[in-house]
């Protein structure tokens, strides 16, 4: 039997863990998994790290299938996230349904919880363009509240530290006392596709294909979605 390296996204933490688990309880085969921003498992990647089975952002992936560090005939997509808006359980829940209201509910806000662009996460990157774009800079600084993690983000607004959260919606899922107010009003807002694919240097591809084929079976849908993303839907 073989053991799989896995490096995957980290706001997939809960699904991957969880399927992996059933994986190796089904296959034999035993799963190493280690997860990271995109911007760190790119950093990784830069260095010269390697795994049997990689699971990362879309532009990502298209870099690293032009550089020939996949599997050719391996790659598939796996789910999208959302960024969302999270409160606490039994709280005041604003309109967040345009824009404008957006912009008023952060206003009313006595502090607001973030993915941290520093991180390197997608989340944390887009939310500080995006309130730069919206004239909220200054807003934000007064009362943002940046997060290492999403975890972190539904964290403090499930203990009351936050009145809002905004982060990937699978990092808020798990959380206990936070809950999603809904996505980002359109246009705002950013779908995040992640695939999966046999890297090159996998030392166990036939193992790393049958992974991918568990992670993205018909069966494992209700994973994903239960967990806050969305399956089968492109970017």
């Amino acid at each position: 039997m073989a053991k799989l390296k896995v490096m995957s996204a980290r706001s997939m933490h809960e699904v991957v863990t969880a399927l992996a688990f059933s994986f190796t309880s089904n296959n034999g085969h035993q799963t190493e998994l280690s997860f990271g921003t995109v911007g760190a498992l790119q950093k990784r990647l830069d260095t010269g790290e390697t795994a049997d089975v990689l699971i990362t952002g879309r532009a990502n992936m298209d870099a690293l299938e032009e550089a020939g560090g996949l599997v050719a005939g391996t790659r598939r997509e796996l789910a999208t996230a959302r960024i969302g808006v999270a409160v606490r359980q039994g709280a005041h829940a604003p309109d967040i349904s345009t824009p404008d209201a957006f912009k008023r509910a952060i206003a009313r806000a006595h502090h607001v919880a973030f993915s941290d662009a520093a991180v390197g996460g997608s989340a944390g990157v887009y939310l500080a363009r995006m309130f730069g774009e919206l004239g909220l800079a200054d807003e934000i600084k007064r009362k943002g509240l940046p997060q290492q993690s999403g975890v972190e983000v539904a964290a403090r607004v499930a203990e009351g530290k936050a009145d809002l959260g905004m982060t990937l919606m699978p990092e808020i899922v798990p959380v206990a006392g936070a809950c999603i107010l809904g996505p980002l009003p359109k246009p705002l807002g950013l779908d995040t596709t992640y695939d999966i694919a046999v890297m090159s240097a996998a030392t166990a591809p036939d193992a790393a294909r049958q992974f991918i084929e568990a992670l993205t079976a018909p069966r494992s849908r209700d994973a994903w979605t239960t967990a806050g993303f969305d399956v089968g839907q492109k970017s």
